[in-house]
């Protein structure tokens, strides 16, 4: 029963999932198929930091509800075309209601997209960068439970590709927030013990061919 186990919600349908959606229908959805769904697309990785960025200090769902209007505001999250936008865009956005209106997390957008750019120039593409930091099977928990995934807001492994987004200039990537990139992106499988969904995650993951650094 989920009641017997820490973290676990039972559905209408039947299956136990991650606590954290509520049982509401669109987290629940982004849990079912999206969340911890192995990520190898530039533009969605791109999308997915630039947003927990603007996450910081809010919760997730309401990111998700808005995700629309960012995409619409922010080219898709297209970061080769952003690179290019002048700094009076910020303005603009500003003024836009349907987006978290935040002048700090907006200019970051503009420059982690020049950052980005900068990024793939450098490793062929984010894909290959942001997967040659996946942990090693020693670097995780042997069993991932409640107790786990609490435990875990941030990791070394984080903190290690936060300190090297910081030196090479990018804005909004503290630890935390790498670590919620990682969790969703699927460079860890963070569904606990018991989630229907860790078996189809583990499952594509392990399909998954990982990109290759250009150096």
């Amino acid at each position: 029963m989920a009641g017997d186990i820490p973290g676990l919600i039972e559905g209408g349908d039947g299956q136990l999932r991650c606590a954290w959606h509520g049982n509401l229908p669109d987290y629940q959805t982004y849990h079912d198929t999206e969340w911890g769904r192995p990520v190898t697309a530039d533009i969605r990785l791109f999308e997915k930091l630039c947003l927990e960025g603007f996450q910081s200090g809010l919760s997730w769902l309401t990111i998700l509800r808005k995700r629309e209007n960012f995409r619409e505001a922010f080219d898709g999250f297209d970061f080769r075309v952003l690179a290019t936008r002048p700094e009076s865009e910020i303005e603009r956005h500003l003024q836009n209601a349907g987006i978290i209106r935040h002048r700090g997390k907006i200019a970051s957008v503009y420059n982690n997209a020049r950052r980005a750019v900068e990024l793939v120039e450098e490793h062929g593409s984010l894909a290959a960068f942001f997967w040659s930091f996946e942990p090693q099977a020693h670097e995780r928990p042997d069993v991932f439970d409640f107790d786990a995934l609490r435990a875990n807001p941030k990791t070394e492994v984080s903190t290690r590709i936060s300190k090297l987004l910081k030196k090479k200039g990018w804005s909004f990537v503290g630890p935390t927030t790498v670590y919620a990139f990682m969790q969703a992106m699927g460079l860890v499988n963070d569904h606990i013990e018991g989630c229907f969904c860790r078996a189809e995650v583990e499952h594509e993951r392990q399909k998954l061919k990982r990109p290759i650094t250009a150096n």
